[in-house]
């Protein structure tokens, strides 16, 4: 039993889960997050200052501890793809899909094959030249992971087709994106909630996962109540460290002493 291995199964059932976007590029933050109860953790390469070598960093303690771990890439190109695949994630988060066609660009580059990841048995997802590569081949259709991320205005108009798409394995909504993209300044308007409801009817229609960064537990048990999502990307290690820094830290000023006035 691997929860790596068995990770994209998981998410394919449907079962609610809980990971969280990580900022801060120190394997030493996924050691720590891997003894939390999280599903997941997500490496996040678009918004936070990874680099190869943090990134290679990171995956590696990960594989050691066998914790899933999806990237979301700094972009979709193929470069960006395959790196965070060799180096061991189980997959990754392309933002700004807007299109069907762009959707099958990341799927492609994302799998073996012409025109896609080629085939490397010499990396660490392929246990540094120690499998063979039909076991491999199969590994990857079975286990890789691919997640379109909607959060344009065109990717919502598009998102059916864009949820059909092969290879594409999970759907991720973008409501802050979105909500800018709409003109708002705040996630309440009523254009954020119908495109959650129409990307949650494709993605249900296409039987592929629906999921949402969220602040909390509570928003997450909303909009899985409210749309069908059941994957959770809860606000980050940021959010985590600083609100129990500061509620510890209004305890102890909140202490009442003999010796001040």
């Amino acid at each position: 039993m691997s929860r790596t291995a068995d990770f994209r199964k998981l998410m394919m059932s449907g079962k609610p889960l809980a990971g969280t976007f990580l900022k801060t590029p120190h394997y030493i933050m996924v050691e720590v997050l891997a003894q939390s109860g999280l599903d997941f953790l997500c490496l996040d390469a678009e918004h936070a200052p990874f680099d190869r070598n943090t990134l290679d960093q990171c995956l590696a303690v990960a594989q050691a501890l066998d914790f899933p771990i999806l990237v979301r890439v700094a972009d979709s190109s193929p470069r960006e793809i395959l790196q965070a695949l060799d180096y061991g994630a189980v997959g990754i988060v392309a933002p700004h899909v807007d299109s069907a066609k762009k959707a099958a660009a990341v799927a492609k580059s994302a799998h073996y094959g012409l025109d896609g990841r080629g085939y490397a048995g010499s990396t660490r997802w392929a246990g540094y030249a120690t499998q063979k590569m039909p076991d491999l081949l199969e590994r990857s259709k079975r286990e890789t992971i691919v997640i379109a991320q909607i959060e344009d205005p065109q990717g919502v108009d598009e998102v059916e087709e864009i949820a059909a798409t092969r290879g594409v394995d999970g759907i991720f909504i973008g409501p802050a994106d979105l909500s800018v993209g709409y003109g708002k300044t705040d996630q309440t308007s009523p254009e954020l909630h119908a495109a959650m409801l129409k990307v949650g009817r494709a993605a249900k229609k296409n039987s592929k996962p629906y999921m949402s960064f969220v602040p909390d537990a509570m928003k997450a048990a909303e909009w899985n109540e409210a749309y069908g999502l059941s994957m959770f990307f809860v606000a980050s290690e940021h959010n985590w460290m600083r609100k129990g820094a500061t509620h510890e830290a209004q305890g102890i000023h909140n202490i009442k002493s003999e010796n001040t006035s």
